[in-house]
């Protein structure tokens, strides 16, 4: 796979991080850093690891809706409401 990203040895990376992490943050594209000519690592700013992380947990979720769905595990949604107003008192709503 091509990428724009910037590829840097790991050696590199240690002796210039505090820039290299400026200019990614500047950037915002992630360093793709090698080890014995072999890429071994990205570094990412944390906010768009968060954001990635998020993302895949969602598709996580959509994944197993579908399996639910395909499987007939399904619930409808008046039952649902139904369950959850007997479980709530009067007085918490």
């Amino acid at each position: 796979m091509k990428t724009k990203n910037p590829v840097v040895s790991l050696s590199e990376f240690k002796a210039k991080a505090s820039q290299m992490l400026e200019r990614m943050n500047a950037s915002g594209q992630e360093i793709i850093l090698t080890q014995n000519g072999s890429a071994t690592a990205v570094v990412q700013d944390y906010e768009s690891y968060q954001g990635i992380q998020e993302a895949l947990a969602m598709m996580k979720l959509m994944v197993l809706a579908e399996a639910d769905i395909k499987s007939g595990r399904l619930t409808p949604q008046a039952q649902i409401f139904s369950d959850l107003r007997k479980r709530v008192a009067p007085g918490d709503v």
